[in-house]
């Protein structure tokens, strides 16, 4: 899930347009965070794994599904794109190398349609398609400037379903339940794969981060059965809980709340 929730207001605009601003040392230090984050993600091999088991439990859950669940509708998976399917981490190292912040270069990078398959994606999705289901990407993205050059990045790398009535992008709102409601009203959702909680139901929309968490409690047996978590040190919600869902706060100001959430010992 791409971000688009937690752009830093007026602060963050005027130091996207400013080359000067765009060196400031705040800057730099809000995406210092981000460089073990993304060194992770491009260098690890446990990332790799991780995308791989959560893809080969999707696998077995599809399957006990078509063996052990009867029903008259059609079977679909629900996924997200970015960090789910899709691996945006050169954009996100780009980001860091040039001292910018969220959204610069997102465009280029989206229009340039060469982001990688995450690892398993391509293969879970493939064999979902050969087994008779359908495959809806339900994605942050923009229906409007982002559709076509997203359609051209997955069709390239292999995705089923990589067609108009499969892609729901964002049009007025960002959240993703109507859109999965509308998939729900006529086929039988075997699993909801994403890297942000917001990717599988609106409980967990704009709520605090002990908030959250109690969600994920309460519904704790649908992870790993019905919700695959894909993993994202990048930006999230989770994030956007920490700062108290407010837009306007400054690099230092979000680098505070940060410090102010890790629980040490004495």
């Amino acid at each position: 899930m791409r971000k688009t929730c937690f752009v830093a207001g007026a602060l963050l605009a005027v130091a996207l347009a400013s080359p000067a601003l765009s060196q400031d040392s705040s800057i730099r230090n809000f995406n210092e965070q981000s460089v073990g984050a993304t060194a992770w993600f491009q260098s690890s091999a446990e990332a790799q794994a991780l995308f791989y088991q959560a893809y080969n439990v999707a696998r077995l859950m599809l399957d006990h599904d078509l063996t052990a669940m009867k029903t008259e509708k059609k079977r679909a998976v629900i996924v997200d794109i970015d960090e789910t399917v899709l691996d945006n981490s050169p954009h996100q190292a780009a980001m860091i190398l040039r001292d910018s912040v969220f959204p610069a270069y997102w465009k280029e990078w989206v229009n340039a349609a060469k982001a990688e398959a995450l690892p398993g994606a391509v293969e879970f999705l493939q064999y979902a398609a050969s087994k008779g289901v359908e495959i809806f990407y339900v994605s942050g993205r923009t229906q409007k400037d982002e559709l076509e050059p997203t359609k051209k990045n997955l069709a390239a790398k292999g995705f089923p379903f990589s067609d108009n009535a499969h892609l729901l992008f964002r049009t007025d709102e960002s959240s993703k339940e109507k859109r999965r409601q509308s998939i729900a009203d006529k086929y039988h959702i075997v699993l909801l794969l994403g890297d942000n909680l917001n990717d599988f139901s609106n409980v967990f929309e704009r709520k605090s981060v002990i908030d959250r968490a109690a969600e994920v409690k309460r519904l704790k047996e649908e992870f790993g059965k019905r919700f695959i978590v894909l993993p994202n040190p990048f930006y999230g919600d989770w994030e956007s809980a920490l700062f108290k869902y407010q837009p306007q706060l400054s690099p230092d100001q979000r680098n505070k709340l940060r410090k102010e959430s890790l629980k040490g010992f004495k």
